[in-house]
């Protein structure tokens, strides 16, 4: 199968394309300034040209704090270059996965019939709390509207190698002091983008289509998160629990953002500790990532 993936320069697109080769299909790694999903009739000369057969959108407006000052460029990656990319894909009978969010919740965790907190479902009503979060919805019923055979999967918390991210924030923070403040009051899944970006291939060799959740199994606080990191890289680095309100960001994050599907045909991503110590394998020259 020939996939072209936009955003391929990202941390997600790199991967995405490497897993691609490894089932035995072509990838077609496209990114900025040969394609700007912002430009429409560019995006469908690429994708006439290109011929693919199926599509992974990797390329979005991924500041979520600087979408809160560039409301118009979000919303242009975010939303109208997701409607590019999937109305160019449905106009030439290609299938789409486009890569959404989390944070197109509110943060108040759902609950289950005995009360107790459980994770957002595909079914869940969204609430998005900041800009990002509200252009990565429109962009989500951009694609949806876009043709059947499109999806959507949602993801969460990413870390991999060749990007910036949480967990090569706390090792380096780590290596300058005893102890770091991390927030345990924003709970979701840390996903390791080795483990997601098989995944995306295979919704497309199996056709999946429609809405989709895929985060790397369990829940953890970003502090939780960062203590497992520390325990993992063996590092005597300490991490102090604080809360939201002692460190403001421009963009409101969702206390809750924890993600699982309820779906039959979605295969549930690895234990996020297991996709942790993997990337730690990765990072260090122990695997190939």
């Amino acid at each position: 199968m020939r996939i072209l993936v936009a955003g391929a320069n990202g941390m997600l697109g790199r991967d995405v394309c490497q897993a691609a080769r490894r089932a035995g299909h072509e990838a077609l790694p496209h990114d900025l300034p040969e394609l700007d999903i912002v430009d429409g009739e560019a995006v469908r000369e690429l994708l006439r040209r290109e011929a693919p057969r199926a599509i992974v959108n990797c390329a979005a407006w991924t500041d979520v704090d600087g979408a809160e000052s560039h409301v118009q460029e979000a919303y242009a990656a975010n939303a109208a270059g997701a409607g590019n990319l999937a109305r160019g894909a449905a106009e030439l009978e290609m299938a789409l996965v486009h890569v959404s969010t989390d944070y197109v919740f509110d943060g108040q965790p759902p609950r289950d019939a005995t009360g107790a907190e459980r994770a957002y479902l595909e079914r869940d009503p969204t609430g998005p709390r900041s800009v990002y979060g509200a252009s990565k919805l429109a962009g989500e019923l951009e694609v949806l509207a876009a043709s059947a055979r499109h999806t959507v999967a949602r993801t969460a918390w990413l870390f991999g190698v060749g990007g910036k991210n949480f967990v090569d924030t706390m090792l380096a923070l780590a290596g300058e002091r005893p102890e770091v403040s991390v927030v345990d009051d924003q709970i979701g899944c840390p996903t390791w983008t080795g483990h997601l970006a098989p995944a995306l291939v295979g919704l497309l060799e199996r056709s999946v289509s429609g809405l989709a959740h895929l985060a790397g199994a369990g829940r953890v606080s970003w502090h939780g998160f960062a203590r497992e990191i520390f325990h993992q890289a063996e590092s005597p680095c300490r991490a102090r629990a604080v809360s939201s309100a002692e460190f403001p960001r421009p963009a409101p994050r969702p206390g809750w953002s924890a993600l699982e599907s309820e779906r039959q045909d979605v295969i549930p991503l690895p234990p996020w500790q297991d996709g942790l110590a993997a990337y730690l394998a990765a990072r260090d020259g122990m695997i190939r990532p």
